[in-house]
């Protein structure tokens, strides 16, 4: 237990450390940061979870049919399971493994995924992504389908992303599959107005991270003393979340401290935008060399279905 705790803990100082400072985007997902997610997938200006759920709604059933029924399906980055339940009620899968970071969110929504789901074997397993994990010992290994919805591949820079396809790739046979959503690249005030909600939300959702990391390793960050801040780089071809000191300031922690100056900055999160063409080709680099794609009317968004 205690090197379990070490880990975020180091890894976190070591951030902070960094010129300039950044904090991992999984951190932002704590109870309360999740629940915070959560609100922003239904806010007006946030396009891609209405988006992907359209996709799945107008192609569901031609994905279906490729994939076919009583496979095993695996959601990454699961949250709150909305997404998986409909692609199984779709698919009637024998079992399904929610996996996710946020232990206590994720097994309250397996719990009540398994009400809805009564003839499917429903499991959870708290894992983070950014890291090796197994799954469970017992799971069938033929026709697994790895579902990774939300573009959260987005919040890993390109050779990251390379990384994590390769080792999803991993956990599949050649009967096996991965459909994956990813947010495309589009007009810059779309991608602004998603990330800076009128109503305040992901600014919430960003500065909740610095409660999170008070409790992971004993900091004293004072909320009201950061702003939100989210921008597109357009060279980098991602939008960028960062946390922006409004006032000099300095933060403690046991066994050090950092000192920030007024508007220096805390990187949070970077969300990569993607030509379709160009995903396929890292699909491809990954060892999936067959793939589908279903897009929106506009282009904004897309699911793949990627196959070894």
């Amino acid at each position: 237990m205690a090197d379990s705790l070490l880990l975020p803990s180091l890894e976190i100082v070591q951030g902070l450390l960094q010129t300039p400072a950044h904090i991992a985007p999984k951190y932002f997902y704590d109870s309360v940061g999740s629940a915070l997610f959560e609100q922003i997938t239904r806010l007006p200006e946030y396009y891609p979870t209405r988006t992907e759920r359209q996709i799945m709604a107008e192609h569901g059933g031609a994905i279906a049919q490729q994939v076919g029924a009583g496979a095993t399906v695996i959601e990454l980055g699961a949250g709150s399971c909305e997404k998986a339940k409909d692609l199984c009620q779709l698919l009637a899968p024998t079992h399904f493994v929610a996996v996710d970071i946020s232990t206590e969110f994720l097994h309250d929504a397996v719990a009540q995924l398994r009400v809805a789901l009564p003839g499917v074997d429903v499991r959870a397993l708290a894992a983070d992504l950014t890291a090796d994990f197994a799954l469970p010992h017992d799971l069938p290994q033929q026709r697994r389908l790895l579902f990774y919805p939300g573009s959260s591949i987005g919040n890993f820079d390109p050779a990251q992303a390379l990384e994590l396809l390769q080792r999803l790739r991993g956990l599949i046979d050649t009967d096996g599959a991965l459909l994956i959503g990813v947010d495309l690249l589009k007009d810059q005030g779309i991608l602004d107005a998603a990330y800076n909600d009128a109503a305040g939300v992901t600014a919430a959702f960003n500065l909740n991270v610095l409660s999170h990391v008070n409790r992971l390793i004993g900091a004293d960050f004072e909320l009201s003393q950061w702003r939100h801040r989210a921008f597109f780089n357009a060279l980098e071809s991602r939008i960028e979340m960062h946390l922006q000191a409004r006032v000099d300031s300095v933060v403690h922690w046991p066994g050090g401290e950092r000192r920030f100056a007024r508007d220096e900055s805390i990187h949070t999160e970077n969300s990569y935008k993607y030509r379709a063409d160009d995903f396929v080709q890292l699909l491809a680099r990954a060892g999936f060399a067959r793939t589908q794609v279903w897009s929106d009317d506009h282009a904004w968004f897309a699911l793949f279905l990627a196959r070894p």
